[in-house]
């Protein structure tokens, strides 16, 4: 099956709907992502066959829970989750951070080849970045422990804003070491199609002004 077909056969399986423009933004997206891996190691995936369901699928299936008007990607590497969430949302103000100089170089021209003016890249290590305005949502593929994620980053998220963590199998001990004052509000279990294994989704919001 073409690229194509497999993305939009995914995004049938998902449940989602997504204009023709930017499904072909998704899947340019790939292409300059296989360009530069070439170079630099901006995933550890290879297999260009797997990136629709790995890169793509793997990180439209936490759409549904981004909530709010600004999103934070914390080491974001080659992107995944933010320029997905991006494509699929322009209305989203994301922001793509990675301490590594060649990722965020990457990043950057991914955005501007893209067009896609509602991506802002950060280089630098996540507990050091102060911007002006704070999140809705923080979303991190693979980038720490929970307790660790929601430490670096508790400066970062609005009030009643959402941590969106992307593990694989269902993290009970993560999620046994997370401070009290924390509200876990789902571990949401993500079926992508495509993807061998136990993805999951936790969500964890503050236990004061929540909605």
């Amino acid at each position: 099956m073409s690229p194509q077909g497999q993305l939009e056969q995914g995004l049938r399986v998902l449940g989602l709907e997504l204009p023709a423009r930017a499904q072909a933004k998704l899947l340019d997206y790939t292409l300059l992502l296989e360009k530069w891996n070439r170079t630099y190691r901006l995933t550890a995936l290879h297999e260009s066959s797997l990136a629709v369901s790995h890169h793509l699928l793997d990180s439209l299936a936490v759409l549904p829970f981004v909530r709010g008007e600004s999103l934070l990607d914390v080491g974001s590497g080659g992107g995944m989750p933010g320029i997905p969430l991006a494509i699929a949302r322009p209305e989203l103000r994301v922001v793509l951070v990675d301490s590594n100089s060649k990722k965020t170089a990457f990043l950057q021209q991914a955005a501007i080849e893209l067009g896609l003016a509602n991506i802002a890249v950060h280089c630098g290590r996540i507990e050091k970045y102060r911007p002006a305005v704070s999140f809705a949502a923080v979303t991190a593929r693979a980038f720490a422990d929970l307790a660790e994620l929601v430490q670096l980053t508790d400066h970062l998220l609005h009030a009643n804003g959402d941590w969106l963590a992307m593990k694989g199998v269902y993290p009970h001990g993560e999620i046994a070491r997370l401070p009290a004052e924390l509200v876990v509000d789902g571990v949401h279990r993500l079926e992508v199609p495509g993807v061998i294994g136990e993805r999951h989704l936790v969500v964890i919001g503050r236990g004061t002004g929540r909605r």
